[in-house]
């Protein structure tokens, strides 16, 4: 397995805000675990790190998908009050993944953290943002995600 440099990291907890670090490629994204901490569906955790797990839990059950053929999933890690942020993976193969950093102006008060995919497809304007992209194995990948939610579950 060749290490994918993709990690979400919890940093520090200055009030939910700032205190979640994405690290992608050479792309670095501070965010807020504020709605993360909102979330009060079934399916949301009782803390911070519980949610971060369902969140990642999420990340690898798409990403599973994209083995069977290919094709593209939206990946969330920035609910914004005004926007929310997002990795678009993309597959043709079932075996090659882009991994692309972007932008939509749904607003994270709109989504559910624990439950993103019913929101997903209403994500039509993704705006990829400059440098923020690397190209891995999507095994790698779904390896990488699944270490970095067991890190969490573990803390």
């Amino acid at each position: 397995m060749t290490p994918v440099s993709l990690h979400l990291e919890y940093i520090t907890d200055p009030g939910h805000h700032g205190d979640l670090l994405l690290r992608l490629g050479v792309y670095r994204h501070h965010c807020d675990s504020y709605y993360l901490a909102l979330d009060e569906s079934r399916e949301a955790g009782d803390d911070l790190v519980t949610s971060l797990t369902r969140l990642l839990g999420q990340w690898v059950t798409q990403l599973r998908g994209l083995t069977k053929g290919g094709g593209a999933v939206l990946l969330p890690y920035d609910f914004s009050d005004q926007c929310t942020a997002w990795l678009q993976v993309s597959s043709v193969d079932g075996d090659r993944a882009a991994v692309q950093a972007g932008w939509s102006l749904v607003e994270g008060w709109r989504i559910q953290p624990s439950n993103y995919a019913t929101t997903a497809p209403e994500i039509t304007d993704f705006d990829p943002i400059v440098n923020a992209r690397i190209e891995c194995s999507l095994e790698d990948l779904i390896s990488t995600v699944e270490r970095n939610r067991d890190a969490f579950a573990s803390a």
